[in-house]
């Protein structure tokens, strides 16, 4: 794909689309830490220095694929929640519900997770202070809408729903580094099986996750202790 330079808001604006759909299909064929620049510039067709034109650093391109990508996932999760609505459900059914619909819907989104798994150790760490500031609003934008979600199929967690919320997302980032098992550990797990306990599915292992954080808060939170 080549380009003529953008001259307009809205040419300005596609050229931005377009450079994170190309990043994201990257992130489709590789993990986080081996996107860079010159190949992502490549791809949309630009040279790299054009690309610093709309995000200031690689960086910058992935946060805001993560919150595009955050936003996906909760307007899935809506969705999902929404069709498993049962508010007379006992707590511990709806509570199950809520841990299965949130393994599964993460689970599935292994670029989301991937992202998240980065954001503290990289991408944060090469953004600027505006950059960083705007990201932290939009990321305190989504875990409160998260919340909410959660807080409406489970109000028993009350205060410990933030929480809860945070907890689930940062379990969901560090159990994707694990993902996908490398070729020399599967092959370590077929000549010694007793290994494979090891080999964590991510949905099943998020959902562990899930589960042990959320019979952490539940106890903690006013609608129970009362």
């Amino acid at each position: 794909m080549d380009f003529q330079r953008a001259r307009s808001d809205e040419q300005r604006e596609l050229r931005r689309q377009a450079i994170l759909d190309t990043a994201i299909a990257m992130l489709a064929e590789m993990p986080v830490t081996e996107m860079g620049l010159n190949e992502l510039g490549r791809r949309v067709g630009l040279a790299k220095s054009n690309v610093l034109r709309y995000f200031e650093t690689r960086e910058a391109v992935l946060l805001e694929l993560m919150d595009d990508q955050m936003g996906a996932w909760l307007a899935e999760l809506d969705r999902a929640l929404t069709r498993d609505a049962d508010a007379a459900a006992p707590l511990e059914v709806r509570a199950h519900r809520l841990t299965i619909i949130l393994s599964s819907t993460l689970a599935a989104r292994t670029i989301l997770c991937d992202l998240i798994g980065a954001q503290g150790a990289v991408l944060e760490r090469n953004v600027s202070t505006p950059v960083a500031k705007q990201h932290k609003r939009a990321s305190m934008a989504r875990l409160d809408t998260l919340s909410n979600l959660v807080r409406r199929h489970l109000p028993e967690l009350g205060n410990g729903t933030e929480w809860f919320c945070l907890m689930g997302l940062l379990s969901a980032g560090a159990l994707a580094t694990y993902v996908p098992t490398p070729a020399s550990l599967l092959v370590a797990y077929a000549d010694e099986p007793d290994l494979g306990r090891l080999n964590l599915a991510l949905e099943e292992a998020l959902r562990m996750a899930l589960t042990s954080v959320l019979l952490g808060v539940l106890p903690r939170s006013p609608a129970t202790s009362n």
